[in-house]
This record gives structure tokens, C-alpha cells and sequence, in this order.
């Protein structure tokens, strides 16, 4: 069976040329290990270069897409293997099943969400598999620092914080997502411990 992550990534390229770059380097990267990609099935921005990049290596490449995104001709149609749903939920629902763990690279509000939907998952215990940023050019420091800050007022267990996988650098990120175990661990913070 094949191994797969989910990229969720900007439908932008992003201000600065690094973030297409690590893009690139991901799509490579997956390819070199072996690891298929699941993502949202756009043809532009971070999305497309991350398609694009697996694709040119050979790799194996699986788009999700709902069909009024299809009707606005951002589908990738070079795709051999494009998946067209009815809903955002569908897409979602998709891509969690077809995949292994999950990156998100830098995006917007649609990526944030996709990733802490799966995050919240994994939290439940509804999924052990890994969730990661790829935190290219410092792009989540200050997510990362309000993550903190909100385990730091109990409102999430250092546990489950430490769940999210956080790596500038792509060797080390595919390295930790290798390495994860999901933990044991109950979500609900008790009483006690606020």
C-alpha cells in the first residue's frame, strides 16, 4: 500500500518566491520517499506548484476537488486522478481517508481550517495520524507562539499541543512524521487542572 499525505497549501503563491520553492522541494522530497500526495485539486497557487512538482518526478498525485471550484476553472485538470465532490465536507472527508498524515505549507484561512479540522480529529482520538506545518521562512512562528499560549492558560493539554509537528526545514519534518506515535492521552482537561 501506498503512503500518502494530505498537503493543505495556499491557492496563492504567497508574497515571497521561498514559499513556492518549498513547495517544490516537498513535492520532491514525497517523491524520493516513496510518498504519494492527496491534496485539494487546484491547478493554481502553492497548490498547483506542489501537484506539479510530484507530478514531474513521477509521482503519485491525487486531487480532491468540489465541483463548483471545478465550474470556476481552477481544477487541475492534468491530473490523472482527480476526485470531483459535491461539498467542502466531501473534499475534506476524501482526503482524510485517502491519506496518511497531513502538511499544511503556508496559506490562508482555507488551509488554517482544513488543518486544525484534522488536528481536532486527531485530538478526539478519531485519527492517529500525524499533523505537521512545514513553517517555511518563520511563515507559522506566530501561530506556533498562540498555540503555546493557549496550552499555556489550559485551554489545550501540552499533549495534544505537542501533537502538531512544527519544521522549517522539509528532511526533518518528513523525519518526525515517520517517528510519530499518537498519544494515549484523553482530550478533556479535568477540573483540577484549570
Amino acid at each position: 500500500m501506498t503512503l500518502r499525505y494530505c498537503i493543505f497549501s495556499g491557492s496563492s503563491s504567497g508574497r515571497l518566491p521561498v514559499y513556492a520553492e518549498a513547495a517544490e522541494r516537498l513535492g520532491h522530497a514525497l517523491v524520493e520517499a516513496g510518498i504519494g500526495v492527496v491534496y485539494g485539486g487546484a491547478s493554481v497557487g502553492l497548490m498547483g506548484i506542489i501537484a506539479n512538482a510530484v507530478q514531474s518526478r513521477g509521482g503519485e498525485v491525487i486531487g480532491v476537488i468540489p465541483r463548483a471550484l471545478v465550474e470556476k476553472e481552477v481544477a487541475h485538470t492534468q491530473l490523472a486522478d482527480l476526485r470531483i465532490v459535491d461539498t467542502m465536507h466531501q473534499r475534506k472527508a476524501l482526503m482524510a481517508e485517502l491519506s496518511d498524515g497531513f502538511i499544511a505549507l503556508p496559506g490562508g484561512i482555507g488551509t488554517l481550517e482544513e488543518l486544525f479540522e484534522i488536528w481536532t480529529w486527531a485530538q478526539l482520538g478519531y485519527h492517529g495520524k500525524p499533523c505537521a506545518l512545514l513553517n517555511v521562512n518563520g511563515f507559522y512562528d506566530g501561530l506556533a507562539s498562540f498555540l503555546d499560549h493557549i496550552a499555556d492558560e489550559a485551554f489545550l493539554k501540552p499533549v495534544h499541543r505537542n501533537m502538531l509537528i512544527v519544521e522549517p526545514e522539509v528532511s526533518p519534518l518528513l523525519t518526525a512524521l515517520r517517528a510519530y506515535e499518537a498519544p494515549q492521552a484523553t482530550k478533556w482537561i479535568a477540573a483540577t487542572n484549570t
